[in-house]
């Protein structure tokens, strides 16, 4: 057994023996022991183990190692434990399907390593290491080291089977075609555009938390290119196949939707931001050129900017995929300040620089990545105007912070002051005065209170002339 094992056997060999003890087998499985094979280390593992122990008996043998036990999936034959800072998942062996009309698996128990293995999604994920025997022992009936060595997705049974029992399967293999570079073979290919729309029984959290790993990985645009390509996205992101047909009036060689794939690559997962929501931020930013496309060609109808457009796409698919409050509002909040640095072309006056730190508020590290990430063209010169541009914004937003505390940028007076000294009472009156003076402090910075009092005096005398 590779030595690499040797750390994570030493963590739980405690836990071994109380299975051992109780005569059942213990087995470390599926992503487990795919990570130990690729040589991550404990800190990138999730400690996913698979028992013939019946959950009941899994709780007992649990009872008195674990610091807390949790059984929340326990109708799905899975126990959560702590011991420590250590997360453990350990599930019944178990065949799962999925009903025609049905978002829930019907769980069925096993006593059998093999069956249990031969429902797994992939044959990369079909492997086991068993750890209650004399020495661990690699159960691995469908060559899943094989094809994790030469990169190769297939499924342990059918496509069309496995997927059958659980259609999320076909995302999930846009996430490791991403990840782990691997190629698909083409009845898996042929599987997934058949059995499309069977996505649609599959609910929209598991949905969203699949896209989620899928947008952090290392070449997001690869499992993108697949949903798009097999006809998976239409049917819970119909945004990114428009994209693809429309022509990107900037970048004129490309489609939007090559040109947003390039820009969620550009966010490195090094770049000073919250990673996922600036990925986020970076898929959906263009989603509004197609709509604003056809808004400006409809009879009579205003124009809008495709960013407003585009901050309502993002928060309707971001609510259908029952992603939070907090992460609707800030990639949406994002997408409709996306093209906001390219407004300012005459210089970073210190207006300027106010009204954009006071624009971005708390995103303001995400804006300038996405802002940086969007440029995607190959002309180096724009690629170094660009550079020097973001480099004289983040030098100025640096000096201004130094000498007036941007993050913290407010007028000079607050409600409470300006009621007290206009004498009257809370109303629109008191929010019209605090956007005024607002103005005043992005436009000429901190004048000091018997200059901000006269200018304010003096808007309230012409206010009621």
């Amino acid at each position: 057994m590779p030595q690499r094992f040797a750390p994570v056997l030493n963590e739980i060999s405690s836990l071994v023996e109380k299975f051992r003890a109780a005569d059942t087998k213990l087995f470390l499985v599926g992503g487990t022991v795919r990570d130990l094979m690729l040589g991550r280390g404990l800190d990138d593992l999730d400690f996913d183990l698979t028992t013939d122990a019946t959950p009941e008996k899994i709780k007992q043998l649990l009872g008195g190692w674990a610091d807390s036990v949790w059984a929340q999936g326990e109708k799905f034959g899975t126990i959560g434990a702590k011991k420590g800072e250590r997360v453990f998942e350990i599930t019944t062996h178990r065949a799962e399907a999925y009903s025609p009309d049905s978002r829930k698996p019907e769980v069925k128990f096993s006593k059998n390593i093999l069956e249990d293995l031969s429902r797994r999604d992939f044959t990369i994920n079909s492997m086991a290491l068993e750890v209650t025997s004399d020495s661990p022992v690699l159960v691995d009936p469908h060559e899943g080291m094989s094809d994790l060595t030469t990169k190769v997705l297939r499924t342990p049974l059918s496509a069309a089977e496995s997927f059958n029992d659980d259609p999320l399967r076909m995302m999930r293999a846009a996430r490791f075609i991403s990840g782990l570079g691997m190629v698909p073979v083409p009845e898996l290919v042929e599987a997934v555009k058949s059995m499309a729309d069977r996505i649609t029984i599959v609910s929209a959290e598991r949905i969203r938390d699949e896209l989620d790993r899928l947008i952090v990985t290392e070449r997001p645009s690869l499992g993108l290119w697949f949903l798009v390509d097999n006809g998976l996205s239409k049917h819970f992101l119909p945004e990114l196949g428009a994209m693809q047909l429309e022509q990107d009036p900037i970048h004129r060689h490309k489609d939007v939707l090559t040109h947003t794939l390039a820009v969620i690559e550009n966010v490195g997962p090094d770049s000073p931001c919250d990673f996922r929501i600036t990925r986020l931020a970076a898929l959906f930013h263009d989603v509004g050129k197609p709509k604003t496309r056809s808004i400006r060609q409809g009879k009579g109808v205003t124009f809008y900017h495709h960013e407003a457009v585009g901050a309502r796409m993002t928060r309707d698919r971001m609510r259908k995929l029952r992603y939070s409050v907090q992460d609707i509002d800030a990639v949406a909040e994002l997408v409709a300040l996306s093209a906001r640095f390219h407004t300012y072309q005459m210089g970073w006056t210190d207006a300027a620089v106010r009204r954009y730190v006071r624009d971005a508020g708390s995103y303001l590290a995400e804006l300038n990545v996405l802002t940086k990430s969007d440029c995607t063209t190959r002309n180096e010169k724009k690629v170094a105007a660009l550079a020097r541009r973001m480099s004289e914004l983040e030098s100025r937003i640096a000096e201004l912070t130094a000498r007036e505390e941007l993050a913290a940028m407010r007028p000079e007076m607050d409600g409470a002051q300006v009621m007290e000294f206009l004498q009257i009472r809370p109303g629109k009156a008191v929010g019209d005065a605090l956007e005024f003076l607002m103005e005043i402090r992005i436009e000429q910075g901190l004048l000091g209170d018997e200059e901000i009092r006269d200018r304010l005096k003096n808007w309230w005398d012409l206010r009621n002339k």
